[in-house]
């Protein structure tokens, strides 16, 4: 990890809460969300960007014995949805204790064999062997308290990501700030890192973008079938599938499949 980030990090992203109408929030020092948990129910994904980060199931769906990987552990969000909601075994890469400490605390961090939570920095896991062609989905939502751009951004890092995707099939989601600067040098560095086998959602919350990109072979889904498994998606696991379908099968010209 280089030490100046992370001496950054540690004196800038203590992780603070919030409670407004029922749903508790995590900060890190600033007014920034971080991730967010109805009380009431805390499988539920409050934010419509958390919700766009699994849009993944649209094209894959998860079984006993498949693994999946979240990097940035944020409120846990994420990882109470998957674990609620699916079967596969989660890996979570958070490089701050603190953050995972407070989510134990007040964010219900489920106790479960198949959750594995690891602290490190995600630029070097990526990176490792033994995480090549290992997840069938990979969702990255890696920001420091200022949540302006990502804090791992580089080819390297993208390059990284696909590696550690399923050579039969793996879908990573991102989120990236629609709105900054970031954007575009993120996308171009997905595209060339995933070979221009890149799609994207709408933009939502706070200025949210979730970007998804394919490894593997190509995808050969007839658009009746791609409608069907969203309608699937929406009914099974709660969340606005049809829509996210609608959104990429309009970005494809009548020539070009799905990638």
């Amino acid at each position: 990890m280089d030490e100046a980030w992370a001496e950054h990090s540690r004196a800038c992203d203590e992780p603070t809460l919030s409670e407004e109408n029922g749903i508790r929030y995590l900060h890190f020092g600033t007014e920034w969300v971080q991730g967010a948990m109805r009380v009431s129910r805390p499988s539920e994904l409050v934010l419509a960007y958390t919700q766009q980060m699994m849009a993944w199931l649209l094209f894959l769906e998860p079984r006993k014995g498949d693994e999946v990987a979240i990097l940035g552990l944020g409120a846990g969000s994420l990882l109470r949805y998957v674990l609620k909601s699916t079967p596969a075994g989660v890996t979570t890469v958070e490089w701050n204790p603190a953050v995972t400490a407070i989510c134990r605390m007040y964010f219900r961090l489920p106790a479960n064999p198949r959750s594995d939570i690891v602290h490190c920095d995600a630029g070097l896991w990526v990176q490792r062997s033994e995480h090549f062609g290992r997840y069938m989905a990979l969702m990255v939502d890696l920001y420091d308290a200022q949540a302006q751009g990502p804090v791992r951004d580089s080819l390297e890092f993208y390059q990284g990501c696909r590696r550690a995707l399923a050579d039969t099939g793996g879908v990573m989601t991102v989120n990236l700030f629609g709105d900054h600067a970031s954007f575009a040098p993120n996308l171009a560095r997905i595209r060339e890192a995933f070979g221009g086998r890149v799609l994207e959602l709408p933009e939502i919350d706070a200025g949210n973008r979730v970007v998804l990109a394919f490894n593997g072979p190509p995808l050969d889904i007839a658009v009746g079938d791609f409608l069907q498994r969203a309608g699937h998606v929406e009914s099974a696991y709660g969340l606005p599938a049809r829509r996210w379908a609608r959104a990429l099968l309009a970005q494809l010209s009548p020539s070009r499949d799905i990638p």
